[in-house]
């Protein structure tokens, strides 16, 4: 619930940790789907956990359409902050 609340605020932890409640079903009905759409607000704010699950999802098709080109791209987002 606190989660979803820093998450609705806009803040990209609570839009990361938000979504990983989602993806693993934590809490709430798990939805990959729903999970990529946090996982993205996070991504878009720079967080390096969101943008490696996003990237994840990307490269599995797992809440996203397969796409191994955009999964690189979230990838490489994520290691330049050091985050691999």
């Amino acid at each position: 619930r606190l989660y979803r609340l820093a998450a609705e605020q806009g803040l990209a932890l609570g839009q990361y940790s938000y979504g990983m409640c989602c993806q693993l079903g934590h809490g709430v009905i798990q939805d990959d789907g729903v999970a990529v759409c946090w996982f993205r607000l996070a991504s878009d704010q720079g967080y390096a956990g969101a943008q490696t699950c996003l990237g994840e999802s990307y490269g599995t098709g797992r809440g996203a359409p397969l796409d191994y080109s955009a999964a690189a791209r979230w990838f490489r987002l994520a290691a330049e902050q050091g985050h691999a």
